[in-house]
């Protein structure tokens, strides 16, 4: 499995949006998303639209995490072990028994073989810059600026 070419900053702050989504809405990580060092996006499943209130939450709310300053570590474990606390359902058939879990400090645990950072004090600042949300699925377009 060769590794995606994601920008560090930007994939480790996916991963953030990602848990800070489900922890919200209980919905699944990303249903699509496009990862870029000058802009990236991703989808979500969700019944309703969220209001414009929300969105500046979970803005705060990813923004409070890279604050923390916590460490992004990874571990080689098998598929059966990684089963018992993650979602594999978006595993491809092929991959390997012993799978790349990567943990954004206590927040954050993901089957994953793109670049991170070493820290969340690397990312920067996280700024939603538009949303849309059309026949169930929000759309969250978003930038990293330097601190």
């Amino acid at each position: 499995m060769s590794e995606k070419n994601y920008d560090p900053r930007m994939h480790t702050t996916e991963h953030i949006l990602n848990q800070t989504m489900v922890r919200r809405f209980g919905c699944p990580r990303s249903a699509n998303s496009h990862i870029e060092k000058r802009k990236s996006k991703c989808d979500y499943i969700l019944p309703t639209e969220p209001s414009a209130q929300t969105m500046a939450d979970i803005e705060n709310e990813v923004n409070s995490i890279i604050s923390a300053n916590l460490a992004i570590t990874d571990e080689n474990i098998t598929q059966a072990e990684a089963r018992e606390f993650l979602d594999l359902s978006k595993l491809p058939p092929d991959a390997p028994e012993t799978i790349r879990v990567v943990r954004v400090g206590g927040y954050d645990a993901c089957a994953c073989i793109g670049p991170h950072v070493k820290n969340t004090s690397e990312i920067g600042i996280f700024k939603i810059t538009s949303h849309s949300w059309t026949n169930g699925t929000l759309r969250v377009r978003f930038k990293l600026f330097n601190q």
